[in-house]
């Protein structure tokens, strides 16, 4: 809603006082269509030779996330606060045998269909079931679990930042594709220098507009979307680190509960649910889940 609200600002004011100051949309208008095509076209161009496949698919997914927001809500960060809780618990009560059922095809675990967001999470079954299966063959040295989780964590997130650079370095380039633009128009207006003063004049300023354009695109879409992009990644890498934090803290012999609760700290600040709240959710579990 924010950034909708940014962008009706941003031309509301730029070009808004560009017309009271009394300057002439007509040269603008005249001259867009031109100066898109070399700068618009030109920033696909650079972007398609500068990436990969999945990274010019996540960027374009991502112009929608930056607008969505985060992926994760509070409510989300409570399923997986409660999961952990349970599998958790159910290794510690039960055994590794009771849990096996659960991690080897998570998708018909009586569990994990408890949490369908976190089920349809390919990375985070896939960390979750990872890991515990490492326990589950003996390896139980907590640093060794979470040096392993980490290397995971930094990978994907890696791979996550790849779509808001690409984003970044679209936005960096714009204003030198602005400047190929606008010496263009300046090429072709030295080729019409024997047109009177008014032609010059219109033709000089079609070729300005090329540069507004690449710097206006750069600072004032395409940089702060990147932004907004790269910190909506990192909120959500919360959600994994989430992961790493609880199972690590069950390793070193800590409560099912308390477990839990050491993870919930990493929850966002602004999705973390109190206390009690995880409390309430957890005391009101069925006691078969556990």
């Amino acid at each position: 809603m924010f950034q909708i609200i940014g962008i009706v600002m941003l031309f509301g004011l730029v070009f808004g006082s560009y017309i009271i100051s009394g300057g002439k949309f007509g040269v603008i208008l005249h001259a867009l269509p031109h100066e898109m095509m070399a700068i618009g076209g030109a920033g696909v161009a650079a972007f398609l030779i500068s990436n990969s496949i999945p990274t010019i698919k996540s960027s374009l997914s991502g112009l929608g996330k930056a607008f969505a927001g985060p992926k994760w809500k509070k409510q989300d960060y409570k399923d997986l606060l409660s999961l952990l809780f349970q599998l958790t618990k159910t290794m510690k009560t039960k055994g590794v045998i009771a849990l096996e059922s659960h991690i080897e095809k998570p998708a018909e675990s009586t569990i994990f269909q408890k949490y369908p967001k976190v089920l349809k999470d390919h990375f985070a079954t896939d960390f979750i079931c990872d890991t515990l299966r490492m326990m589950t063959m003996n390896l139980e040295d907590p640093h060794q679990i979470e040096d392993a989780m980490e290397k995971q964590l930094e990978k994907h997130h890696h791979e996550a930042l790849n779509a808001p650079h690409a984003l970044q370095n679209l936005a960096d380039a714009l204003p030198a594709l602005g400047i190929v633009a606008a010496v263009l128009g300046v090429i072709k207006t030295m080729g019409s220098i024997t047109e009177p003063p008014e032609v010059l004049g219109g033709m000089i300023g079609g070729a300005l507009v090329g540069t507004f354009l690449g710097v206006f695109l750069a600072y004032g879409l395409v940089g702060p979307i990147a932004a907004r992009l790269q910190s909506i990644v990192n909120e959500d890498a919360s959600y994994y680190k989430i992961i790493r934090s609880v199972l690590v803290a069950h390793l070193h012999g800590n409560a099912a509960q308390i477990s839990v609760e050491i993870g919930r700290g990493d929850v966002p600040s602004p999705a973390q649910p109190s206390f009690l709240e995880m409390e309430e959710t957890l005391s009101n579990m069925p006691a078969e889940a556990g």
